[in-house]
This record gives C-alpha cells, structure tokens and sequence, in this order.
C-alpha cells in the first residue's frame, strides 16, 4: 500500500526556467540510468524476497519506495525549469511569444532547434515532462535488470546506483543554477548512500560468492591469458592470489600454443588452488540443498493457504468469524 505524502522527500528550488537543462535532465527523469529504472528494479526485484528474506524485502522496498520519491523531486524540478513555456503553449487564442519566455529571440531559436531534436518533448508533453531520455528514447522495462538470486540482483544495484551517480556528476557541469546544483548534489550522495547499503546487505549472506549456486570449475578460475601483444603489466588481476577464491592467479603467456598442448583446454589441469572436481560438486550439492529448503520452509502454505502480509489484530478477527459461524 503505497501513501502520497505531497512535500517532497527534498525542497526543490531553482532561481529562473532553463528549458534546455529540463530537456538534459529527463536522463534522470525516464532515462536508462534514472529514477523510474532503479525504482521499478528494486520493487520487482524484491517480490522473490518477501519469504525467504524478509529483512532485505524491507531494505528493497524502502529503497525503492525513496526512488519513487526522488523521481518526483526529478519531475518538480523539471516543471520549474519550463515555467512560463507550458503556459505560453496554453495561449492557443493569440500567437504566442516565447521569445519572452526564453530570454530573447537567440534562445527561442535554440528551443525551435531543440524541439527538432525531441520534438514530442516540447510538442506533444505541452512543457510537462515525459518519461524519455533526454533525446526522447521512451522509457522501457528493458532497462530493469534481475536475475532472481539476491546476491546477483544486489550486484547490479550496486552498478545501477554507481551509474546514476555518475549521471547526476555529469548533470552538475551543465547548470549554474546553484538550487538545481543543491538538489542534484542530494540525490547523487543518496546513490551512494544506496550503494552502501546494498553492499552491507551482499555481505551478510554467505556464501555470496560467486552469484547463484555452482561454483566455478577449478581449471579454468584462476588463469589469466595474455592475450595481447606489447607491454604487460602486473597487478592482483592476475599476480598473487585473486581476490575472493583465493587462488594463486596463474599466467598462460601464450594462449594459442597453450590451448594447442591441452586440446582446447579440455586436458587442462587445475593448479594453484585446493579445488577440486570432487569438492566443487559436493559445495555444489549443498548449497542447492540449503537455498531449497530456506525457501521451501519460508513459501510453505500454512494450512492449505497462503497468504502474503500478516495484518494487525488478524488473529483477534479469524477468532471472531469462527465464534459467529458457530452461532
């Protein structure tokens, strides 16, 4: 159940309309790396974890409920920057004069461009703002990306809100306006707020590492091939031990002669780490085993039934329509 509280999360400001910064900040407003996307991303994402994780079910409702909030503050300050335009566009009767509305015939001139670039953002939204990126790409559920496993799905938040972050850094460069700057400062430092939440919430479950269930084949984990010609360089890549197996990273300098000598590597022997077919398979056995059953145990019916939320005084009320039935 979702509640419109009407003061935004925010107080958006700006000090006077900027119609070709609206048009930019529709990236955040119906774009790729905007607000609807992660918003939309978290609340599905969140439905596989109501029983089995309920805690990051929360964290990801919460999370996406704040988006909601900040695609708000988005489309506000979208608003405030074509004041004056979406009224012109009403003056149907009489010919209307943007020139007075733009700051002059020179920037009218750069709007009438700009509308030929994303004419339904002037034309068609009447000065409102659309959910398109700021060329005029509609908004796609394409852009939501889930994988049905929480420690692959916290991932791609974790990439979701580093890129939105970088989005906001950008927009930043193309505005004086220092209360448009005050609010795109406020939501890029609640993408990295998130990010650090989705990075806590991936270590608290173990294993988390690699994503999914089965583990990685032995032979091939830790090798790094050289697989270009010129100055090579060194670093925990591909020297010492790889960072989250711990594996000593082992170098084939020359990949062809070494798929050549291990008949397309399918000879290959595992070195450089204590894996082995052997255990790989009995880590993946388990694994299945206990992911299963914490989700069989957290989906199972409760008498035949099953219900999505608990509700206050529920139980006071099932008694009281079992003693009315009874009468």
């Amino acid at each position: 159940m979702f509640h419109h509280v009407k003061e935004l999360q925010f107080n958006a400001r700006v000090s006077k309309p900027d119609v070709r910064f609206a048009k930019l900040l529709l990236e955040q407003f119906g774009g790729p790396n905007g607000e609807l996307k992660a918003a939309m991303q978290y609340f599905v994402q969140a439905f596989g974890c109501k029983k089995p994780y309920p805690d990051k079910y929360d964290m990801l409702m919460d999370i996406a409920t704040e988006e909601f909030s900040h695609l708000e503050i988005v489309g506000a300050t979208i608003q405030m920057l074509l004041t004056g335009v979406n009224g012109e566009l009403k003056n149907a009767a009489d010919e209307s004069d943007l020139t007075k509305v733009l700051d002059g015939t020179a920037a009218k001139e750069d709007y009438i461009h700009d509308a030929m670039v994303n004419p339904h953002f002037y034309l068609v939204s009447g000065g409102t703002p659309m959910l398109t990126d700021s060329v005029g790409n509609p908004w796609n559920a394409g852009y939501i990306m889930g994988m049905g496993d929480l420690t692959a799905d916290l991932r791609l938040n974790i990439g979701a809100e580093t890129s939105a972050k970088m989005v906001y850094e950008n927009l930043m460069k193309f505005t004086d306006d220092v209360y448009v700057k005050e609010s795109l400062r406020y939501l890029m430092t609640r993408e990295v707020a998130h990010l650090q939440m989705f990075q806590a919430a991936l270590e608290t479950i173990t294993p988390n590492f690699p994503p999914g269930i089965l583990e990685s084949d032995p032979r091939y984990s830790n090798k790094y091939f050289n697989m270009s010609k010129g100055e090579d360089f060194k670093g925990p890549w591909n020297e010492g031990k790889s960072p989250l197996l711990g594996e000593e990273w082992q170098t084939i300098e020359d990949p062809l002669q070494y798929v050549r000598d291990t008949n397309g590597l399918l000879d290959d022997k595992a070195k450089g780490t204590d894996r082995t077919e052997k255990t790989v398979q009995s880590g993946n056995q388990k694994l299945s085993a206990e992911r299963k059953e914490t989700v069989d145990i957290a989906t199972a019916p409760n008498n035949g039934i099953m219900s999505w939320s608990v509700y206050e005084d529920s139980v006071e009320l099932k008694e009281k329509d079992y003693s009315n039935s009874l009468k």
